[in-house]
Order: C-alpha cells, then sequence, then structure tokens
C-alpha cells in the first residue's frame, strides 16, 4: 500500500483508533483486577484476623495463648512476611512466631478514633523491610478488663506478582488481538476497495480500446461515479464526431471560395477586387459560424454553466441602440432578475443579439422583448413591428442548406445558428408572423433553478 493511498489511511487510522482503544481496555482491565486482588487479599486478612480472635482463650492467671492452630502455616516461618499480633494494656505483645523478636507497630489513636466494630486498615514497611498490609482492630473480651488489639499483615509482594501475571498475560493477549484486529482490517479494506479497482481496471481497457463503456455491477457507493464516467466517456466520443464533422463542414464550405480565388489569382488580367472581398466575406462567415457551434457544441451538455439573462439583454439593447441611433428604436423589455440561462453566457448573448438584430433591421419603431420562467425552462419572444416575412419565406429562413451563413448577411450569425445552438442546449426556436405585422421569434432554452 502506497502512503497516499486510500487503503494505506483506512488501515492506519483503524489501527490508530485500535491501539488507543485496547490500550485504555487494557488498563481499565489491569485497574479492576487489581482491585479485585486488592479487595480479596483485605478479605482474606480479615479472615485471618477473626482466626485469631476466636483461637484466643484467657487462662486461670489471665494470660493470654492461641489454643489452636490458624491454618496458616507462614505464621510459624520466621520473616515470612505473614504476622499476627495481640496488643495489651498491662505487657508485652503477644506475636506469632513469624515475627521472631520483632513487634508489629500499630497507630493505637488512629484506631480509638475509629468505630470499635471497624477495623483500621494501613500500609507500611515490615521487619524484613517488606510492604506489608495490615488489618488492625479492638476486642473486648468477655475474660479480660481492657479490650485488646488484634493485629494481622501480610505481605503485598504477593498481590504485585499476581498484579504482574495477570498484566503480562492481559498484554500478550492485547497484542495478539490488535494483530488480529489490523489483519482482518487489511481484509477488509481490501475487499471493500475492490469495486473501485475493478472501475480503475474497466477505464484502462476503455482507454485501450478494449471496451466501450463501464460494464458490470457495481456496489450502490460506486454505481453513481460507474453512470457519470460512462456518460463522460459518451459525451467524449460524441464531442470528437461533432468535430470530425465540424472540420468536414468547415473543408466543404471553404473548397468553393478557395477555388474562386485561386481562378481569380489565375487570370490573365488579375484578380478581381470585388470577386475577392466577397469570397473572404463568405470564408469569414464561415469560419465564423463554425467556432459558434463547436464553441455550443462543446459547453452543452456536460459542463453546467449559468448565466444571468438581465443583464446581457441589458447590454445587448444598450449597443443595439446606439447602432440603430439614427432610427431612435425604442426597446420595450420585460426580464424577470430570476431569469438564469443553464448554459454559456455567450452563446446567450449570441442567440439573443442574433434575434434582436434581426428585429431592429426590419422594426419601424418598437422592438419588444418578453422573457418568462417557468417549470425548468425560459421563453424569450422577441416582436419587432415591421412588415414580417412573406409566405413561405419563415421555412427557407430556418431552413439547413449546404453553407447556413448565406442565409443571413453581415455578422454570419444568422437564425440558422440561434437554431443549431439553441438544439445543442435542447431549445427550440421558432418563427411566426404577428397578427397586427411584424415578425415573433420564440425561443425555447433550459432554466437554471434559482
Amino acid at each position: 500500500m502506497p502512503p497516499r493511498s486510500l487503503a494505506f489511511r483506512l488501515v492506519v487510522g483503524a489501527a490508530v483508533w485500535c491501539v488507543a482503544a485496547l490500550a485504555l481496555g487494557g488498563w481499565a482491565l489491569s485497574m479492576v483486577f487489581q482491585d479485585a486482588v486488592g479487595r480479596s487479599f483485605d478479605a482474606r486478612l480479615s479472615v485471618l484476623l477473626e482466626g485469631v480472635v476466636a483461637a484466643t482463650e484467657v487462662a486461670e492467671d489471665g494470660t493470654l495463648a492461641l489454643v489452636r492452630p490458624l491454618g496458616e502455616a507462614r505464621f510459624d516461618r520466621p520473616l515470612s512476611g505473614w504476622y499476627w499480633q495481640i496488643d495489651t494494656d498491662d505487657g508485652p505483645p503477644i506475636r506469632s512466631r513469624s515475627l521472631w523478636d520483632q513487634a508489629l507497630d500499630v497507630d493505637r489513636s488512629a484506631l480509638a478514633a475509629e468505630s470499635p466494630a471497624e477495623p483500621l486498615w494501613s500500609q507500611r514497611q515490615g521487619p524484613d523491610r517488606q510492604v506489608l498490609r495490615v488489618v488492625a482492630r479492638t476486642i473486648q473480651l468477655p475474660e479480660v478488663e481492657r479490650p485488646l488489639v488484634y493485629t494481622v499483615a501480610g505481605d503485598m509482594s504477593e498481590v504485585r506478582a499476581e498484579v504482574r501475571r495477570f498484566n503480562a498475560t492481559l498484554a500478550w493477549a492485547l497484542a495478539a488481538l490488535l494483530v488480529g484486529l489490523i489483519v482482518a482490517v487489511f481484509v477488509q479494506v481490501r475487499f471493500g476497495l475492490q469495486p473501485l479497482r475493478r472501475l480503475g481496471r474497466a477505464l484502462a481497457d476503455i482507454r485501450e480500446g478494449r471496451a466501450e463503456r463501464l460494464e458490470g455491477p457495481f456496489p450502490a457507493e460506486v454505481e453513481p461515479l460507474a453512470v457519470e464516467l460512462n456518460a463522460l466517456v459518451a459525451y467524449g466520443r460524441e464531442l470528437i464526431g461533432r468535430a470530425r464533422t465540424h472540420v468536414g463542414n468547415l473543408a466543404h464550405a471553404l473548397k468553393t471560395p478557395l477555388s474562386v480565388l485561386a481562378n481569380e489569382a489565375a487570370a490573365p488580367d488579375g484578380p478581381s477586387p470585388d470577386s475577392v472581398a466577397r469570397q473572404v466575406t463568405a470564408m469569414r462567415r464561415h469560419v465564423d459560424h463554425h467556432l459558434v457551434r463547436a464553441r455550443a457544441a462543446g459547453a452543452a451538455g456536460v459542463l453546467v454553466a449559468r448565466a444571468p439573462v438581465a443583464p446581457a439583454v441589458a447590454d445587448l439593447t444598450r449597443t443595439l441602440a446606439r447602432i440603430h441611433a439614427d432610427r431612435r428604436l425604442d426597446f420595450d423589455v420585460h426580464c424577470p432578475p430570476s431569469a438564469v440561462f443553464l448554459g454559456e453566457r455567450q452563446d446567450l448573448e449570441e442567440m439573443i443579439g442574433n434575434l434582436l438584430d434581426n428585429a431592429c433591421k426590419w422594426a419601424v419603431s418598437t422592438v419588444r422583448l418578453v422573457v418568462r420562467v417557468a417549470e425548468g425552462r425560459m421563453t424569450l419572444r422577441v416582436e419587432d413591428d415591421g412588415p414580417g416575412l412573406p409566405d413561405g419565406a419563415i421555412e427557407r429562413a430556418l431552413a439547413r442548406g449546404g453553407r447556413l451563413d448565406e442565409s443571413v448577411p453581415g455578422s454570419g450569425l444568422g437564425l440558422p445558428i440561434v437554431r443549431d445552438v439553441a438544439g445543442l442546449y435542447g431549445g427550440v426556436l421558432t418563427l411566426e408572423n404577428g397578427v397586427s405585422g411584424g415578425l415573433i421569434a420564440t425561443l425555447d432554452l433550459p432554466a437554471a433553478p434559482a
């Protein structure tokens, strides 16, 4: 797994969390076990203390003695770490053989502060420098006038040794669990990312020509990506096809003007300036036409752009008012600010600009533009008060010919170009004569959501 791969990040992230969780869990288990062992050790000392009390008897002369064994052999082994002691007020303490000539130091003031029914627990150093857990309790025997202090001590090294053994076993168990979890995470990541590797191989097959699209079922999380990639691949093929078509159309359209220019150049009396100018103008219109179509074809369908309509209309009407200033045309524009074209602004300006320019050429005094938006579609209605078109001219104006630019002189952005660009965006251009005269051009285009 490369360090920058998704699998490496998932495995390392899971490993870090597993280490943190197991370390915290191991610490908690160790604390619980240590507490349980400590409680068990204290319970054992309490039982031994009760055994010492039960085994104590008072002789006729008032002396104390243990009349039966306590069941703990370490009380008889010198300096074993396990001791018992009985303190009296009027004589030396009675102690286990394990204490030998030593004695347990009991804090009588702290013991006196405790309730007689509650033992006093403490931890101190023993005769052989052991760390002892000590329990002391004041007991009043019926045969003795004054209370006796019973003390039992046990070596804490047993508790520490047991905790160390448990911690060692726990550490090995958690380490094995950690390795197992990391292996499981690695297998899960490899299995989970397998559809992405299959997707990469499928894309390589498309690139090398062995397949045309992504085939086979994919998981629900990867399926949208596969669908979009298939759409992108299909669009790429369509774009290449469009480019080839535009190149072929442009080459065919330029063939005749170039032939005319070649004949003019070979004429014995020299080329005719008027003929050369006409052919150059025709060639420029052809180039402009195919450039507009190629750009619109590349922008439509995949790369989603948004173009507000009101600013574009304002710029166009201001420019056309200056161009036709001598005619003093009145522009009646109704465009909601929320109208947004789902496409490139330059294509929108070329379509609306061409329709407005045609209306200005034939209008007497007024050019009217109305924009309406409803249910994801936008309708632009351009109307003039001119003479309109004669019967049959509407079909010829929108008919596709060998060279569409020749239908409109001037800039070369004629009605067929508006129709073709609108068609690339899924739009429609229609022409009709108005009831009271003039031409009405209606352009239906996709609208972006507000």
